[in-house]
């Protein structure tokens, strides 16, 4: 009986060297124009020279990168000035991103009653690449505000959603974060000791949601709890935040159950279930 030719595998989206990230296996041409995305998320209205000296790259090189970008949208160039943005391009792909994980429609009314209930702006953050990385914001009215734009990304530890997180984590990710990442100090209120970061963690498990006491902008307070998904681990975070003044640290436990009502219903709307 004949044999039946074997068909080639099927790729399924990597190839072997997935986990090989040396030099040989990443484009570096493409390396350079996502790393002057990321300068241009950072800091928009940079001009060419400018861009050249921050990613220490010739200018020459800077602007082939950019005009290839600018073609697929990407990147944008405003006149006068000469100074450039990120372009509408790049929304789309975030928008994409946005509706892949689905938390972020389903917050959007959980984080409207916030706002309301509050009066200061309330936010949605996941972790990524061990920080925070903020995907949605509703502003208060407020002339004197918290202002987080999606994209925006921080340290976990000076921050509610991410001390919302790190205190669900498991110890053993939680301890490769602040290996890679330390405790950096940002106002005298930061915690920048591994024990007093543990005690932090543990009175935020307790009480179900984490206070930012301060402790990454003087004069800024946030309060934060986590959403879970089907298996009980925390995949976002919710959080209320605003000035020292008006948030006082007798308000903590007022907003703080609200934020945690609020996270609770997200939890809930994507199928999660709290540990």
């Amino acid at each position: 009986m004949p044999q039946v030719p074997q068909q080639p595998a099927r790729l399924r989206g990597r190839p072997k060297a997935f986990n090989d990230k040396t030099d040989q296996n990443t484009v570096q041409a493409l390396d350079r124009a996502l790393g002057l995305m990321e300068l241009l998320a950072a800091n928009p209205g940079l001009t060419l020279s400018e861009l050249a000296e921050r990613s220490e790259q010739a200018v020459a090189t800077v602007y082939r990168a950019l005009v290839t970008l600018q073609t697929r949208g990407m990147a944008e160039m405003e006149e006068p000035g000469q100074v450039w943005h990120v372009g509408a391009g790049a929304f789309r792909m975030g928008s994409a991103f946005l509706r892949r994980t689905k938390i972020a429609d389903r917050a959007r009314q959980p984080m409207d009653q916030l706002m309301r209930e509050t009066g200061e702006t309330a936010n949605l953050g996941i972790e990524v690449g061990d920080e925070v990385l903020f995907l949605a914001q509703v502003e208060t009215t407020e002339a004197i505000r918290a202002f987080f734009p999606p994209g925006t990304k921080g340290p976990m530890h000076v921050s509610g959603i991410g001390k919302a997180l790190l205190a669900w984590y498991h110890p053993d990710k939680v301890a490769g974060i602040l290996s890679r990442m330390g405790l950096e100090k940002f106002t005298s209120l930061s915690i920048t000791s591994e024990a007093s970061l543990d005690r932090d963690l543990s009175r935020t498990r307790e009480r179900g949601y984490a206070v930012d006491d301060q402790e990454r902008a003087e004069g800024m307070r946030c309060i934060a709890a986590p959403i879970f998904n089907a298996y009980g681990e925390p995949v976002a975070a919710l959080s209320v935040s605003g000035p020292a003044f008006r948030i006082g640290l007798s308000d903590t436990a007022r907003i703080g159950a609200l934020v945690r009502v609020a996270a609770d219903q997200v939890t809930a709307a994507t199928g999660g279930s709290r540990p």
